[in-house]
C-alpha cells in the first residue's frame, strides 16, 4: 500500500473513532489507542511502515517535552528539585519492593519477578503531560511535582535500560554510566554558556519574523534532541533541557504556543503506535495476576506518593491529585521487558502479562486523572491519614477582616493594597515555599486548599468583609464564591477568570466582581486616553511610574501571568 494513502487511513480512522469517543464523552487518548489496536497485525493490519510512524511519534514525543521545557524555568526546577528526588525515588523504591513480593505470590522466579516488579514502577510521562496540558494543569503545583518526580523516573529508567543492555554489548555498567556522566558534564557547561551568551541574541535576532521564530524554535529542539540522542542520552532528556534553554528568553510564551498544534499531530501517532505494539498472547492464564498487578499500580502506586508528599509537607488534595499520574506504567516498562525477553531473562508469558496491566492501567488512570476533581470529595474524608496532623484549632478562631485566596504574581498587589487598608487579612496558599516566603516576610498566611471544604470551614468567612481569589480554576472559584454565599451575603467577593461564560457563571453564584485580565489592560489604557486626552506629560508621568513598578516586579522574580484560555 502506498505510505500516503496508509497515513491518510490511520488519521482517517483515527478522527472518526476519537469522534465516537467525544460523543460517549470518553478520553481521547483511549480512542487513539483503540485505532492502534485496530490498525494493528492482530486486526486490520493497515499499519505497515510503522518505522515512518515511530520517527514521526519521537517528534511528537520530543516537541511534547520541549514545550514542557518551556514552562519549566530553572528557578522552578530549584525550588521542586528536592521534592521531585525524593517522590520519585521513594515511589520506585517501594513500588519494586512490594511489587516483587505480589509477583513472587503468583509462583514467578526471581529474575522474572525483579523484571515485572521494575517494570510496575515507572509511569507514562508521556501521557500524563498530554492529560496535564488538556486539563491546563501543567502550571499547578501539583502538575509540577509531577512533573518532577516523572523525570525522575525517566533517568532512572534510562540508567536501568543501560544496565540490561550492558549484558548483550559485553559492556561494563560502570563505565558506561561513568562515560555518559562525563559527557553530561561537559554538555551541561556548554548550554549554560548558550543559554547565557548565545541564546538571547540569536532568538532576538529571529523573533523579528514569526516564521523564522518558529523555524529556529523546532530546529533548537529537535536538533538538541538528537545531540543528546547521538552522546547516549534518550531524546526526551534533550527535547526536555532544550525547551528549559529556551525559557529564559522573552519570546518562550509564543514559541509554546505556536508549537503546541505541531505536537498534538505527532503525539496523537504516537499514542497509534503504542496501541499497534500491545501484545496479548496467553491472555487467559494471565488475567489473575494481571488483575490484582493493576489493581496494585492503579490504587498502591498513588498511596505511595501521596504518603511520600504528606510526609514532606503538602496537602492531601495535593498528594492525590499527584499520586494519579503514577498510576499506570510506561513505555519504558514495555521496553523493558521486551530486551528482558530478547536477553533470555524472561519468558514471553511475562511480557504479556505487563502488556495486559499496561493496556488496563493507562485506561484507568486516564479516567482517573480527567474526573479527579469530582471524585476528591467523596474521598477527602479519608485521605487525613496521608496529610501531616495540624495543630489543634484554638478555641477562639482568629477573625480576619480580608482574605486573599492564592499568592502568585497577582496576589502580590492585593497585599500591597492590604497592608495599606489597615486591616486584619489572610493569605491563603496551598504552596509550602510559598507559604514559607511570606512568613519571612511577616504576613499572615495559612497552608490550606481551598477546595477543602473543611479548611474553608476552619476560616471565619462570615465576618470576612472582603475576598479575593487571584486562582485561575473556575471550579475552585465557583465553590468558593458559593461557599461565602451561603455563609456571608455582604462580602465584597472578588475572583479570576480568563474566559467569559466562567465569568457570568460566577457572577450568577455570586460574585461581587470578575476579573479579566486581558481585558482590565484594554479598558484601564482606555480609561486613560478619556481622561488624559492628548497631555505627554502626563502620560509620560504613567510611563515612568508604570517602569519603575514593573522594575519592581522583575527583580522579585515575576512575570506576567499567561491566560489559561489562550493554552
Amino acid at each position: 500500500m502506498d505510505l500516503f494513502i496508509e497515513i491518510s487511513l490511520i488519521i482517517v480512522l483515527a478522527a472518526f473513532i476519537a469522534g465516537l469517543a467525544h460523543l460517549l464523552k470518553q478520553p481521547l487518548i483511549i480512542g487513539y489507542i483503540l485505532t492502534g489496536l485496530l490498525v494493528g497485525p492482530k486486526v486490520l493490519n493497515l499499519l505497515r511502515a510503522s518505522d515512518v510512524i515511530h520517527i514521526f511519534s519521537q517528534i511528537g514525543i520530543a516537541l511534547l517535552l520541549f514545550i514542557v521545557g518551556l514552562g519549566l524555568r530553572p528557578k522552578n526546577i530549584r525550588r521542586l528539585g528536592n521534592v521531585a528526588v525524593i517522590t520519585g525515588v521513594g515511589q520506585v523504591l517501594f513500588t519494586s519492593l512490594i511489587g516483587f513480593a505480589i509477583v513472587r505470590l503468583f509462583g514467578f522466579n526471581a529474575t522474572t519477578s525483579l523484571y515485572i516488579a521494575i517494570a510496575l514502577t515507572f509511569s507514562s510521562t508521556i501521557i500524563i503531560l498530554k492529560l496535564l496540558s488538556d486539563k491546563r494543569h501543567l502550571g499547578t503545583l501539583y502538575g509540577q511535582i509531577s512533573i518532577g518526580f516523572l523525570l525522575v523516573q525517566d533517568i532512572i529508567a534510562t540508567l536501568i535500560l543501560i544496565f540490561v543492555s550492558s549484558f548483550s554489548e559485553g559492556q561494563r555498567f560502570m563505565e558506561v554510566a561513568l562515560l555518559l556522566l562525563l559527557k553530561g558534564v561537559l554538555l551541561g557547561s556548554v548550554l549554560y554558556f548558550c543559554t547565557r551568551y548565545v541564546l538571547p541574541p540569536l532568538s532576538f535576532f529571529f523573533a523579528r519574523k514569526q516564521e523564522f521564530l518558529f523555524l529556529f524554535s523546532i530546529a533548537w529542539g529537535l536538533g538538541l534532541a538528537s545531540l543528546f540522542h547521538l552522546l547516549g542520552f534518550s531524546i526526551e532528556i534533550g527535547a526536555l533541557v532544550a525547551g528549559v534553554a529556551l525559557s529564559t528568553t522573552p519570546y518562550h510564551l509564543n514559541i509554546s504556543f505556536k508549537m503546541r498544534p505541531v505536537r498534538d499531530f505527532f503525539v496523537i501517532l504516537f499514542f497509534i503506535l503504542l496501541g499497534s505494539e500491545l501484545v496479548f498472547e496467553s491472555l487467559l492464564d494471565m488475567l489473575l495476576p494481571a488483575f490484582i498487578l493493576s489493581v496494585f499500580v492503579l490504587i498502591g502506586n498513588p498511596l505511595i506518593v501521596m504518603t511520600l508528599l504528606g510526609l514532606l509537607g503538602y496537602s492531601k488534595r495535593t498528594g492525590f491529585m499527584a499520586g494519579l499520574t503514577v498510576a499506570q506504567i510506561s513505555e519504558f516498562s514495555l521496553i523493558l521487558m521486551a530486551l528482558g525477553s530478547d536477553l533470555g531473562h524472561i519468558s514471553q508469558d511475562a511480557v504479556a502479562l505487563v502488556t495486559v496491566v499496561g493496556l488496563v492501567t493507562i485506561a484507568g488512570s486516564t479516567y482517573l486523572i480527567l474526573y479527579a476533581e469530582k471524585i476528591y470529595p467523596y474521598l477527602a474524608p479519608y485521605l487525613s491519614l496521608f496529610e501531616k496532623k495540624h495543630r489543634k484549632a484554638e478555641q477562639h478562631v482568629a477573625q480576619y477582616d480580608m482574605f486573599l485566596f492564592g499568592y502568585n504574581r497577582v496576589g502580590y498587589d492585593f497585599v500591597q493594597v492590604f497592608r495599606d487598608l489597615k486591616k486584619k487579612f489572610l493569605v491563603v496558599d496551598f504552596d509550602p515555599e510559598a507559604v514559607q516566603r511570606l512568613s519571612h516576610s511577616n504576613i499572615p498566611v495559612k497552608y490550606g486548599d481551598v477546595g477543602d471544604s473543611e479548611f474553608l470551614a476552619e476560616l471565619d468567612l462570615e465576618h470576612a468583609i472582603l475576598v479575593v481569589s487571584t486562582i485561575p480554576d473556575f471550579e475552585t472559584n465557583a465553590f468558593l464564591v458559593q461557599r461565602i454565599r451561603s455563609v456571608n451575603s455582604r462580602a465584597i467577593v472578588i475572583v479570576i477568570s480568563h474566559n467569559i461564560s466562567c465569568a457570568q457563571q460566577l457572577y450568577d453564584f455570586g460574585a461581587s466582581y470578575v476579573m479579566m485580565p486581558h481585558f482590565l489592560g484594554a479598558q484601564y489604557a482606555a480609561m486613560m486616553i478619556e481622561r488624559y486626552g492628548f497631555d505627554v506629560q502626563r502620560f509620560h508621568k504613567e510611563r515612568t511610574e508604570h517602569r519603575s513598578y514593573l522594575r519592581q516586579r522583575q527583580v522579585l522574580g515575576h512575570e506576567h501571568p499567561v491566560a489559561e484560555s489562550l493554552r
